[in-house]
């Protein structure tokens, strides 16, 4: 997994690529994120239109990031999931926790 991030009107911008296996990358992506809110950031886009695969432990690092931010009365948006990832988000009913949308432009006017 590989990930790049920016900062975009005081909501961090994250594009996950590769897999999404939370027991290699999770603790990194977790903390870069605490290092984020300390700064006061608490509104995030996490870009997974890159994300072949994930597995529960994936699935964790998203609920974390989420929880995290929720308890800082923050938000957390997902982009472009691929289609496997949309169905693993459908039978998880991740669907009805995460929001979910198609363009960076959609999410970024979300959350302003």
């Amino acid at each position: 997994m590989d990930y790049k991030k920016e900062v975009i009107d005081n909501i961090l911008n994250l594009e996950i690529s590769g897999d999404l296996i939370g027991e290699n990358n999770g603790p990194g992506l977790v903390e870069m994120l605490n290092d984020h809110i300390n700064k006061g950031i608490n509104k995030c886009i996490i870009d997974i239109s890159g994300v072949r695969y994930m597995n529960s432990s994936g699935i964790g690092v998203l609920i974390t990031i989420l929880t995290k931010l929720r308890n800082k009365d923050g938000e957390v948006v997902l982009i472009n999931p691929s289609e496997q990832v949309k169905k693993l988000l459908l039978i998880t009913k991740l669907n009805n926790i995460f929001t979910i949308y198609d363009t960076k432009e959609e999410a970024l006017e979300s959350l302003k």
